[in-house]
């Protein structure tokens, strides 16, 4: 995998959320970096998650500019074999 070519992995979380630290260990155990942004601690990036991802529910995840969705959403596209294209660059 080209790392340059790699779209940036945004996580949309609150503290309370074991989604969220599922999700996390999920991509630490593929050996992925992403960026987290905490929507408890600031209800503006709240807003902006919501006007995102059309949902109010964390955690809210993205590849590059595709929604991948929640937890859920994410395991389901990796059983599909479609979640590693998407890291790849893939749309």
């Amino acid at each position: 995998m080209n790392s340059t070519a790699t779209p940036e992995i945004l996580i949309y979380t609150s503290a309370t959320c074991p989604y969220c630290v599922a999700a996390a260990n999920f991509l630490k155990s593929k050996g992925l970096q992403w960026r987290e942004i905490r929507v408890d601690l600031d209800p503006a990036e709240r807003e902006k998650m919501v006007a995102l991802a059309k949902r109010t529910s964390v955690p809210q995840i993205f590849v590059g500019d595709t929604h991948v969705g929640g937890f859920d959403d994410m395991m389901a596209m990796h059983r599909a074999g479609k979640f590693e294209p998407l890291l790849e660059g893939a749309q």
